[in-house]
């Protein structure tokens, strides 16, 4: 049976991470995995998060199952954060997800039950699960250029031009803020551009959100999304809660689709739930009991806003004193106008290589960094290695 099997190349991301656990060296610095550190470089369960769970272990009563639907109370009370009022609509349908990466493909298969034949649009670069996430579930890849690296910022005539080259029906994969791997959002001029153009030319948005908070506030951070969300009749919104509420392995997330009538919403729940039930058959259950749980009590709602506050605070304070440093040719001012925990480099693979081997420094091989991995005290060294690598590369 597995005569023909061949072993498939590593995930850059997840070789990274391998290269890191075996690196020996004491001053080693993790810019790689995707996962928020605090000053004292941990990745810390929330406070919140411990108090919640209190609560669940003290009087939660059973484990029987809820369903391939979820934790419906943790959807609806997810979806007000995440959409405001669209997500009360009847036609909004929401289901509970085995994480961000499970409501993509939730979405992905919906997407193909309902039009094989459709294209699905990514802007380059996109979050590297993004590609085999679709063509896993046997959909059309097409791609546009959504950030030039050499100056640092979206390259918004190419998105338009996609839109404006797509049939009737594409989807558009989109980044809600925080966009990974560059930091690089879309203005609130270029939303309004984008809800224009795919309510005109009747373009599905696909609204991907792992990072709400991160960037200046939680509605803050939703504001561009929610202007196209209220200008198309159909679209999809995929929801992370990895990131804001520390749950990275919980794999806690959640999908909604806006339908366009309410009938059509039956047809789209009832399908998910056949997707789902397939696959999974029900999502796991602690993570969203602790979202639930932290978004049904007004304190711990407080608690944990002022808590994703503090998260935004350190990656925004990392990015304004590296954006104050221009190291030989490599201007880092743009970080300052980026957004979230990610930015990319315009390294070559043999300076990112250099990094990792002569300054125990590990970036992915694309050049992005995690912002997060960075602490106040690491600056110094980090411009240095920096220094040497371009310096050697300049002679």
């Amino acid at each position: 049976m597995f005569e023909q099997l061949q072993p498939r190349l590593a995930d850059p991301l997840l070789d990274v991470i391998r290269q890191f656990r075996q690196d020996k060296r004491i001053n080693k610095l993790d810019l790689g995995v995707g996962v928020f550190q605090d000053e004292n470089g941990r990745t810390p369960v929330l406070k919140s998060v411990k108090k919640a769970e209190r609560h669940l272990l003290e009087t939660q009563e059973t484990k029987t199952y809820l369903g391939s639907e979820g934790d419906v109370e943790f959807s609806r009370r997810l979806g007000a954060i995440v959409l405001g009022p669209l997500a009360s609509e009847a036609r909004m349908v929401a289901l509970q997800a085995p994480g961000g990466t499970g409501a993509l493909r939730l979405g992905g298969e919906l997407i193909r039950l309902a039009n094989p034949a459709v294209q699905v649009w990514l802007g380059l670069p996109t979050w590297s699960n993004h590609q085999p996430i679709f063509s896993a579930v046997g959909l059309k890849i097409s791609d546009y250029r959504h950030f030039d690296p050499a100056t640092q910022s979206v390259c918004f005539d190419e998105i338009t031009s996609a839109m404006q080259r797509a049939g009737r029906g594409n989807v558009f994969v989109l980044h809600a803020s925080c966009h990974n791997p560059t930091g690089a959002d879309f203005s609130s001029e270029q939303w309004n551009e984008i809800a224009h153009l795919s309510a005109e030319r009747g373009l599905i948005p696909f609204i991907d959100i792992a990072y709400q908070g991160f960037a200046r506030g939680l509605d803050e951070d939703m504001a561009g999304a929610r202007v196209v969300l209220n200008r198309v009749p159909e679209a999809l919104v995929s929801v992370s809660c990895s990131k804001n509420f520390g749950l990275y392995r919980e794999r806690t997330g959640a999908l909604y689709v806006l339908a366009p009538n309410v009938e059509k919403a039956e047809a789209v729940r009832t399908n998910l739930f056949g997707i789902a039930r397939a696959n999974y058959s029900m999502p796991p259950d602690h993570g969203a009991a602790i979202v639930r749980t932290i978004l049904g009590d007004a304190d711990l709602t407080r608690e944990w806003n002022a808590e994703v506050a503090d998260m935004r605070k350190k990656l925004n304070g990392i990015r304004k004193r590296l954006s104050q440093r221009r190291i030989n040719s490599l201007d880092l001012s743009p970080l300052a106008r980026q957004n979230g925990m990610f930015a990319t480099l315009p390294l070559s693979k043999a300076q990112i290589a250099r990094l990792r081997d002569e300054h125990a420094i590990y970036l992915v091989p694309s050049g992005r960094m995690n912002i997060a991995g960075l602490l106040a005290a690491d600056l110094e060294d980090f411009a240095a290695a920096l220094r040497a690598v371009l310096v050697d590369a300049a002679a």
